[in-house]
């Protein structure tokens, strides 16, 4: 079955995280994307906490699968004809260098639109290609701080705290993966490509938007409430057996109907009747005494079997699963978001699946590509190269 993407071409000069789970992205929904790395050492994502010597990282893996590999010096004037011949056969080219290296090379985009008016450019930047803070580096953690995402994770007691999952990273590959289709879809309108801008601070503040809302009628900074919902029923953290680190479950009742249901889910239905809970308000302003109820009622059940009874009790609620169970978790398994792979030097590991299911262009996920790996297919069956001028290439380090 054809992908939605076949036959849209991506040239990858992306590294690490953001810009990688961009173009991973359009690879698993069936982009050909072309991963372009150096031929001294590759993307330094490769050696990114690694955990063996000359193997891949599990970092480099999870962020790169569904994609071809190559080598080319771009400091190399035939390694930079080489490019320009792959910029006019692309459709789309993704960079999260820093701000003015491609330029420096005589590779950035007004050039490239010369070669390409077809082409859409994707540039992801920590603060943007303008701005005053333009210039400056930055990673997940720079972003999630000048996003506005650690003032409001952690408690009054502590400091501001890094939310464990990666939103300035991943959050920004996937608000830019956004943009490419849109530009893309455009295009077959116009005919015309374009640039695609996503600042990792833009993105950030964009999932901060609905935590923001009471700081524009309050006019104050949001303050940290922990896992705390300010509204009444049942809507906590709440520890459970055995008393483990994560032994933990979130309940979320949203509704007046939701905290009926929990009170006969504990076997407390007398509490329906209970006058300080009988209104919202007054739920709120008892949330303590409810909390040390349902903290009781808990203490007995393990947080899956919590979930499991107020799963089918139709009341919200979650337990908190560490890395090690989601690996081993049947839901993810069942829905292909936890696939088994086999790599040539890394052997069989455990790959992290596409969040994105289609019902006309289901995901394949295959293994990141070892470095040059793709050399030959793509110098070769791209721009027609024989074996003996890749030969000579490859020997004197332009690939």
């Amino acid at each position: 079955m054809e992908k939605a993407l076949a036959g849209v071409k991506v040239l990858d000069l992306t590294q690490f995280e953001a810009g990688t789970s961009c173009t991973q992205m359009l690879g698993w929904l069936g982009a050909d994307i072309i991963k372009l790395e150096s031929p001294a050492h590759g993307e330094l994502g490769r050696v990114t906490f690694a955990d063996k010597p000359d193997v891949d990282s599990f970092y480099f893996l999870q962020l790169n699968s569904n994609k071809r590999g190559i080598t080319l010096n771009l400091k190399d004037d035939r390694g930079r004809e080489l490019f320009f011949r792959l910029v006019r056969e692309v459709d789309i080219l993704a960079e999260n260098f820093s701000l003015g290296t491609l330029e420096r090379l005589g590779l950035g985009y007004e050039k490239l639109r010369e070669i390409n008016p077809r082409l859409i450019y994707v540039t992801i930047k920590g603060f943007g290609t303008y701005g005053p803070y333009s210039s400056y580096k930055s990673f997940d953690m720079i972003a999630q701080a000048c996003g506005g995402a650690m003032s409001m994770t952690g408690t009054p007691e502590t400091p501001p705290i890094k939310p464990g999952v990666t939103v300035g990273d991943t959050g920004t590959g996937l608000h830019a993966a956004c943009g490419v289709l849109a530009a893309y879809i455009q295009r077959e309108r116009t005919g015309h490509g374009q640039k695609v801008e996503v600042a990792m601070q833009d993105a950030v503040v964009n999932l901060a938007r609905v935590s923001m809302i009471p700081t524009f009628f309050t006019h104050k900074a949001m303050p940290r409430i922990g896992n705390r919902v300010p509204v009444g029923n049942a809507n906590y953290c709440y520890p459970c057996a055995p008393g483990g680190p994560n032994d933990y479950v979130i309940i979320f009742c949203s509704t007046r109907e939701m905290w009926l249901q929990l009170c006969n889910a504990m076997g407390r239905p007398e509490l329906t009747d209970d006058p300080r809970f009988a209104s919202a308000r007054g739920r709120t302003e008892n949330s303590e005494a409810i909390d040390e109820i349902v903290i009781e009622w808990a203490s007995r059940l393990t947080k899956r079997e919590i979930m499991r009874v107020l799963g089918e009790a139709g009341i919200a609620c979650g337990a908190v699963l560490d890395s090690l169970e989601l690996l081993d978790d049947p839901q993810l398994k069942e829905r292909g978001m936890i696939v088994p792979l086999n790599h040539p030097t890394r052997g069989e590991f455990q790959m992290l699946g596409c969040p994105v299911q289609m019902e006309d262009s289901p995901v394949e996920i295959k293994a990141a590509p070892l470095l040059g790996q793709h050399n030959h297919d793509v110098y070769g069956g791209m721009l027609g190269l024989k074996d003996s001028e890749l030969a000579e290439l490859k020997a004197s380090g332009v690939i």
